[in-house]
């Protein structure tokens, strides 16, 4: 394991050649940003934050933060439109635009590297007014307590994060951020040692300390402030994989577990993916993302209602017009009559309700060994195809309020992965494949 660690950590990270081209890019970027901010009477400072200022950047990922640190008597409607004013201007050379995460920030690429231009407010700990004020805290802390060797600690963990695609906090992921990383490594001291720790979480698993009590099934604790689980946004699926992967690694040390994930080939038949592809209005990631995993798993709920057992699901999209839903089906198809359960003989009124609403619809009724009314009726639908196409015509799904529109436009229903393109197919591809970098033989 030793070896393999080694030869990971030294792929991480980035050579003195990059870190001096990075410094050149980060320093430029920041003369621009400074010049245009100082002029406004409302901003107090500018800095560096994130994985550059902390020195915990990926050889090939490095995105630079820099922050707009404003007086906090600053309105909420000044802070946004003095720091997209300052990033637009600083920025106006590399096609700037808009994103968004806790609240809108300018990015712009300069030279290969994204900068990201962030406002944040200048205030107390604790006395927060934007999600983005911890930042400055989280960077000095790191600066402070993370020696050389723990950064390229740092950078090993991401790595491994990366190679399982469950790095980074945004809403597509849900994973772990850079700075959960950090903290990783700062409370156990090596990515030796978070493997192990993680390898046997148990359910409340919690890293740090904190007053506080928190539902999910790990809690991470953030060192500036016990009061916020880092944790939260991490969603089940990430901390299973993260536990997976980590015992997997443990029994059988490898670099592949360090490179981009190459989904091993299905033993599924394609057939049973079910896809629903719509175009959108343009807007931003993190707000596509969000609506179309509610689309995907109240679609997913309507089809189980209905009978087509759905085994997985997921959304996919480009980002820029199109988006799909995708969803992995026991069968398409099901038999065209079903059993609908009703109260036991015994409660009087619940069964005259039953018997009154279903005896003319049904073909067949009778009492069951476990003393409950059933009831066999024909389904309207048998084919999921038919069904899902019935249901978005119709509007009766629940959609996210903001797809709507988008789906009122028009959408395809249809089987299979023939029509997809590749990004897609390899979306579908994760939906039906076994990474045996999570699933291991002892």
């Amino acid at each position: 394991m030793n070896e393999i660690i080694s030869k990971a950590r030294s792929a991480a990270v980035p050579s003195n050649r990059l870190k001096r081209s990075k410094k050149s890019i980060a320093d430029f970027s920041f003369k621009l940003v400074r010049e245009r901010a100082v002029i406004h009477a409302q901003v107090v400072g500018v800095e560096f934050g994130g994985s550059y200022a902390k020195g915990t950047w990926l050889a090939k990922d490095a995105d630079v933060d820099i922050f707009i640190k404003f007086k906090k008597s600053t309105t909420y409607e000044e802070f946004i439109k003095i720091s997209q004013e300052v990033g637009f201007e600083a920025m106006q050379d590399y096609s700037p635009y808009v994103r968004y995460s806790d609240h809108p920030y300018v990015e712009a690429d300069v030279r290969h590297t994204k900068i990201n231009v962030v406002p944040c407010y200048d205030v107390k700990p604790g006395r927060w007014k934007s999600a983005a004020d911890r930042s400055p805290y989280h960077t000095k802390n790191m600066q402070k307590v993370l020696t050389p060797r723990m950064r390229d600690e740092v950078r090993l963990l991401k790595t491994f994060l990366k190679s399982a695609e469950i790095y980074g906090a945004e809403i597509a992921k849900q994973g772990f951020s850079g700075y959960v990383s950090e903290v990783l490594i700062l409370n156990f001291g090596s990515f030796e040692k978070v493997v192990k720790v993680m390898a046997g979480i148990g359910e409340g698993f919690v890293v740090g300390k904190t007053k506080r009590e928190f539902d999910t099934s790990l809690v991470i604790v953030d060192p500036i402030d016990s009061k916020r689980n880092l944790a939260a946004a991490i969603s089940e699926e990430s901390v299973g994989k993260l536990a997976l992967r980590c015992r997997a690694f443990q029994k059988n040390p490898s670099l592949r577990f360090f490179k981009p994930a190459r989904p091993s080939r299905s033993k599924v038949d394609s057939k049973n993916i079910l896809v629903v592809k719509f175009s959108f209005k343009p807007r931003s990631p993190e707000i596509i993302w969000g609506q179309i995993k509610r689309a995907a798993a109240s679609l997913a709920t309507q089809l189980n209602v209905e009978g087509f057992n759905v085994l997985r699901n997921r959304p996919y999209t480009d980002e820029k017009r199109d988006a799909y839903l995708l969803f992995f089906l026991e069968s398409m198809k099901i038999p065209g009559v079903r059993i609908k359960d009703g109260p036991k003989f015994f409660r009087e009124d619940y069964a005259r309700l039953f018997i009154g609403k279903n005896i003319r619809k049904s073909k067949l009724m009778w009492l069951g060994q476990d003393k409950k009314i059933l009831s066999l009726e024909e389904r309207e639908f048998t084919d999921a195809r038919l069904f899902l196409k019935d249901l978005l015509k119709n509007n009766k799904t629940g959609l996210p309020k903001g797809l709507r529109v988008d789906f009122r436009d028009g959408f395809q229903v249809f089987s299979g992965t023939a029509k997809l393109s590749e990004s897609v197919k390899d979306a579908t591809q994760s939906l039906v494949s076994t990474d045996d970098t999570f699933f291991h033989l002892d």
